[in-house]
């Protein structure tokens, strides 16, 4: 009987570690995963998130304190999350991380920096205390919802698909690495051209290019303004004329005139004389 009892015991106290292991090390953790497609929820409510990778050892070292800042965030009304910047390499240029490990507090769309000491006590004194009211908080145009940042985020989203293409011609297809860069350059040889033309396209279709008529000679009549002074002078030009042509005709008329009086001047002066010699 004494040995069933302790077989009893001793398989007790075997499930009750085995049902405790699992609740000590397997439980939900309290972090919130951010990626690129539900980063928007950081915009509402308050935040604190910490930018890592996971062969970064500063980054391994605070993983402990931050799931056990997790815990008190349901006390302190605010949400703890991570990012994995190996994975979402778009969140990486959205917040620009230079740095590992890099946290943000967010609180209703505007962020700030945390750069003080890393452990639960200060992470819970800078919400408790609202240390984060000292800290000034990002420009909107370096805010990670703007155009600014958007392009950023596409960049380094385009360069980790660079560089998963490249692993993939070097080891899975077996190119050398001067085949992947002749691959590339190609690549984007092709796609400057073919841009290029959709530029054009939609340039000539916004702004249609006129064609050249053929100019016509230029015309003997000036402009209005510049034509007047011309016609008065041209007028007065006339009017001289007139007057000369006027004297002109009254000369010759005269002269016509005055040839017959003096004819007959002549004839009366010449018979007067042949009448005197009689």
């Amino acid at each position: 009987m004494a040995p069933s009892r302790s077989r009893l015991v001793s398989l007790t106290i075997l499930g009750l570690l085995l049902c405790g292991v699992p609740w000590i090390y397997g439980r939900r953790s309290d972090v919130r995963i951010i990626t690129d497609e539900n980063w928007k929820q950081l915009l509402k409510g308050e935040w604190m998130i910490e930018f890592y990778a996971p062969w970064c050892p500063a980054c391994q070292n605070l993983q402990p304190e931050w799931e056990n800042f997790a815990e008190w965030g349901e006390d302190l009304e605010v949400n703890v999350a991570k990012v994995d910047v190996t994975e979402q390499p778009g969140l990486s240029g959205r917040f620009v991380i230079t740095a590992l490990p890099t946290i943000y507090h967010c609180k209703d769309g505007e962020f700030r920096r945390y750069q003080g000491p890393r452990t639960k006590k200060d992470f819970i004194n800078f919400i408790s205390e609202k240390e984060w009211k000292v800290i000034e908080p990002l420009s909107s145009w370096f805010g990670p919802g703007s155009m600014l940042m958007s392009s950023m985020s596409a960049l380094f989203q385009l360069s980790m698909w660079i560089r998963t293409c490249h692993n993939y011609f070097v080891e899975d297809l077996g190119l050398p690495v001067w085949g992947s860069y002749t691959v590339f350059a190609l690549a984007t040889l092709l796609s400057g051209l073919f841009l290029g033309l959709c530029m054009i396209f939609v340039a000539d279709c916004l702004c249609p290019s006129k064609r050249r008529r053929p100019q016509p000679y230029p015309s003997k009549k000036l402009l209005p303004e510049s034509s007047q002074p011309l016609n008065k002078v041209e007028e007065e030009q006339e009017a001289d004329e007139e007057d000369v042509s006027e004297e002109e005709a009254e000369s010759k008329d005269g002269t016509n005139t005055d040839f017959p009086q003096n004819s007959i001047r002549q004839r009366s002066v010449g018979t007067s004389l042949t009448t005197d010699k009689l």
